[in-house]
């Protein structure tokens, strides 16, 4: 009988698509050696071209879910995504609070790819002082930094700004996720603690087909973070992964298709 892999828990939302949320997390640790559990926060009806409805769990529900898991089988990582409203945030903060020496990654999901609202502004309070706190690593890209700072990033010389904006919430580490900036052939990430920087670059695709991509880095992210890896060196691998899944990325519907969570696989 083999031993386990490294435990990771994603605690967020269904995409009924497959290319994002729970779904995704799923795959992504799947590829990277790792063994995926979840606790669902919320379902979406949604496809390649938008979300078509959202109907969040009650607070005890994912209570349940995570003290299911956490207490009988344990856990090396955890990865947060869409927690929608503002007792849900406050429910998975209280969680992780409880559950220390586990690092965990906060992907702060405001919107989707299609601009479709994911986390109520009432939320976002919650989000800054009891979420963030909690994060040994926080990825929000440059619409998120908007939403939680009022920092808008229009280049690179404004990510320093962002992230240290962010870090004064409580997080160990922030990546700030250029993958939005008009920076030519690269993608450009901010990873820092505030006394550390690490600008990871990658080869910028043209592909639309890139649904799920945040949820898919912070869940290699987290991966990374349950074998063992310190978190520039999990970071570093996780942009690695998602860069290729970006370009594997293939379509699906009518509208934008997902990031290719397999590509390495199937290489």
């Amino acid at each position: 009988m083999s031993p386990a892999p490294p435990l990771v828990l994603t605690v967020a939302g269904s995409d009924s698509g497959g290319g994002a949320g729970v779904q995704a997390d799923l795959k992504a640790m799947l590829a990277l050696g790792v063994h995926g559990m979840s606790v669902l926060t919320a379902v979406t009806a949604q496809n390649s071209q938008g979300v078509r409805g959202v109907w969040e769990l009650p607070g005890e529900a994912v209570r349940a879910q995570y003290r299911a898991v956490v207490d009988d089988i344990g856990v090396h990582a955890v990865k947060t995504g869409m927690l929608a409203t503002a007792p849900l945030v406050e429910t998975v903060a209280e969680l992780l609070a409880g559950t220390p020496g586990v690092p965990v990654v906060v992907d702060p999901v405001g919107v989707s790819k299609h601009g479709d609202p994911l986390l109520a502004a009432s939320a976002l309070e919650s989000v800054r002082s009891r979420l963030l706190p909690t994060a040994t690593v926080a990825t929000p890209n440059l619409d998120e930094v908007t939403q939680l700072t009022g920092v808008h990033v229009a280049g690179e010389g404004d990510m320093r700004t962002a992230a240290e904006a962010v870090l004064a919430y409580g997080p160990q580490w922030v990546l700030v996720k250029g993958g939005h900036l008009p920076t030519g052939t690269e993608a450009v990430d901010l990873l820092t603690d505030g006394a550390e920087e690490h600008w990871l670059r990658a080869p910028r695709h043209d592909n639309r087909h890139t649904h799920g991509t945040g949820c898919t880095l912070a869940s290699a992210i987290a991966a990374g973070l349950a074998r063992g890896l310190a978190v520039p060196e999990a970071v570093r691998e996780a942009k690695e992964y998602v860069t290729g899944a970006i370009a594997a990325g293939f379509a699906l519907g009518q509208g934008i298709g997902p990031v290719d969570h397999g590509w390495a696989l199937r290489r």
